[in-house]
């Protein structure tokens, strides 16, 4: 007989010590799952998409871009995305006592790490729980490859509708008139 894995919750996580950032805690489905800290290299393509965001978002004044926030969607289902970008609608009701996002971003960036398991948790697990939950558009930035895969929403999953090489530009329906050279986010 198998004993059954335990199912996390946020209480649980919200018991956890502080380790100084070393570690990243998520759930997905009840299940934990453990990161170190980034590459240095995740950490810059990582800020030069929040920098992006975040300037295209003070010039319009639509919305806020965050890195590492805490998104909480159900007990059971809560991440830490690399950066996210929420309009002000959205996150004017969607922040919990705490400062977690408890609503879904329109946006939600992953920046891969390493592994096969990584890869597949970024590629396939979150993208699923990021669909089921009203995220509009996910980004999957490889900072080996210097790529972005970019799913967008159509018939209630994200689905892949490109993947963006060094030659390239960003933009988004959800974003008039952001525009950005995928080589610049890779520098």
């Amino acid at each position: 007989m198998v004993a059954n894995s335990p199912h996390w919750t946020i209480q649980d996580l919200n018991a956890m010590p502080d380790d100084g950032g070393w570690k990243r805690y998520e759930i997905i489905e009840g299940e934990l799952f453990v990161t170190r800290a980034p590459h240095i290299r995740h950490q810059s393509v990582s800020g030069n998409l929040c920098f992006e965001l975040e300037s295209w978002s003070r010039q319009t004044k639509r919305g806020k871009t965050f890195q590492t926030p805490g998104v909480i969607f159900t007990p059971t289902d809560a991440v830490i995305p690399d950066v996210v970008w929420i309009s002000k609608e959205r996150l004017e009701n969607g922040v919990d006592e705490s400062g977690h996002l408890i609503v879904a971003p329109e946006i939600v960036i992953e920046i891969l790490s390493p592994g096969e398991v990584n890869e597949q948790r970024d590629k396939e697990v979150k993208r699923k729980l990021y669909s089921l939950h009203g995220v509009q558009e996910y980004w999957v930035a490889d900072w080996r490859l210097k790529t972005i895969a970019v799913y967008r929403r159509n018939e209630a999953q994200l689905q892949q509708v490109c993947t963006l090489l060094e030659g390239d530009d960003l933009t988004s329906p959800l974003l008039p008139d952001f525009n950005v050279a995928i080589a610049s986010i890779f520098q």
